[in-house]
């Protein structure tokens, strides 16, 4: 039990100007997505803040890979679609408010299912994953990435059906973008003193602020202003009728959450040339989404592009990741009206190169070399992933049929 509570290694050498500007950098790519997540759900932009800055400080202290930053998700998010679905079938007079509360006791529910995975030391057994398997997520879960960005590009990114940018509007947008891109891309190669995904979002919005540049900012989506969270428990009636209904989702957010976090370890761990510890990690999470769910926020896991912006920025410690979540609170309760004229321009562009790195390119490379099943395996979990948003069951339809094909082919041998 005391590994799991061996929080920070004090012989590891930490740039502190490196984590505090990574962690910084990762708050503000953090609010555009925790209120899109949010939104995503049907809840208030707020329940997505709060998760972000919970999951966020919890997992950087107590996780199993350092540099690795947690926070609200589009996988957990498109959970809680369905669950509020079958809320309003069952219950047609019930506010938003109270079906927020189901939301948050459904989170503390898989937060508990994450940390008996976690001390029943389940997590070695993600592992076993096979490779053709972790690039279809990753690619996946990379174009799902890049996708998420395209909505910006219309006159209204909270609306589906909204018409795209024209003329000068889309022009001068497109020109914001690509020198967030090239600022981030180039940057790097001249300076690493400086993450270059703060330096994009500080350009842009240097730019828009001085030329006055007419241009969607964070604002446009929703409020980020906020109080501290104060914890409560979710008032919703305790019995078995209201346990066998949140059941399958709060099973749904621990096996997603934590397919999500641990395939984000091991991507973490390849770039790193280190190893984190999945047990761990599984212990964390689950301890972050019951607090989460106390603290009024919707729940989430591991951020495989804002781990990579931090990790890219140079973070290797926990520091950056406990100040991204403090200073996102901090923009909550003080900075919001500052973080609200950020221009989405920087943060789509910053996205976008997340998109471009998060992308395993080398799995191109590996086709001449790879068997015509693994390739249809990765394939076909690329796919899955991108057009269900579903990550477990891309994963899980991907390991089967990993299975199988490995199954049959010992199957030959023996003949």
């Amino acid at each position: 039990m005391k590994k799991y509570f061996n929080l920070f290694d004090f012989r590891q050498k930490v740039d502190y100007k490196i984590e505090v500007l990574s962690g910084l950098t990762v708050a503000l790519a953090l609010v555009p997505e925790a209120v899109a997540f949010a939104l995503l759900a049907g809840l208030s932009p707020l329940t997505g803040l709060y998760a972000a800055f919970m999951m966020g400080l919890v997992t950087a202290i107590f996780g199993g890979r350092p540099g690795m930053i947690s926070g609200a998700t589009g996988a957990v998010a498109v959970v809680f679609v369905g669950l509020i679905a079958q809320l309003r079938l069952l219950y047609p007079e019930m506010g938003l408010e109270q079906i927020t509360q189901y939301i948050f006791l459904t989170v503390i529910l898989g937060g508990v299912f994450q940390l008996i995975f976690g001390f029943l030391r389940l997590g070695k057994f993600i592992r076993l994953v096979p490779q053709p398997v972790i690039f279809g997520f990753v690619n996946g879960l990379a174009i799902i990435i890049f996708m998420a960005q395209l909505p910006q590009f219309t006159i209204n990114s909270t609306d589906a059906s909204a018409p795209w940018m024209q003329g000068t509007e889309l022009y001068s947008f497109l020109g914001l973008v690509a020198l967030a891109i090239l600022i981030v891309w180039g940057l790097p190669k001249l300076t690493k003193a400086f993450p270059s995904g703060l330096a994009a979002i500080l350009t842009i919005f240097a730019i828009v602020y001085f030329f006055d540049i007419p241009t969607s900012t964070v604002g446009d989506i929703a409020s980020v202003q906020g109080g501290f969270p104060m914890p409560s428990f979710p008032e919703v009636p305790l019995n078995l009728k209201t346990f066998l209904l949140i059941l399958p989702y709060a099973a749904i957010v621990a096996g997603v959450g934590l397919i999500e976090s641990l395939l984000t370890l091991n991507i973490v761990d390849e770039i790193t040339q280190t190893r984190g510890r999945g047990n761990k990690e599984a212990i964390a999470q689950g301890g972050a989404n019951i607090l989460s769910g106390l603290f009024l926020g919707m729940g989430g896991c591991a951020m495989i592009g804002q781990s990579l912006i931090n990790i890219s920025s140079g973070s290797r410690a926990r520091l950056s990741g406990i100040v991204a979540a403090v200073m996102l609170l901090v923009f909550v309760m003080f900075g919001a009206p500052i973080i609200e004229r950020l221009p989405m321009a920087a943060l789509t562009g910053l996205m976008i190169m997340v998109a471009v790195g998060t992308f395993e390119w080398a799995s191109f490379k590996a086709l001449n070399k790879m068997p015509k099943s693994d390739i249809f395996v990765m394939v076909l979990v690329t796919l899955v992933t991108v057009l269900s948003h579903n990550l477990a069951i891309a994963v899980l339809i991907g390991v089967v049929i990993s299975a199988l094909v490995f199954a049959w082919d010992n199957s030959k041998r023996i003949r």
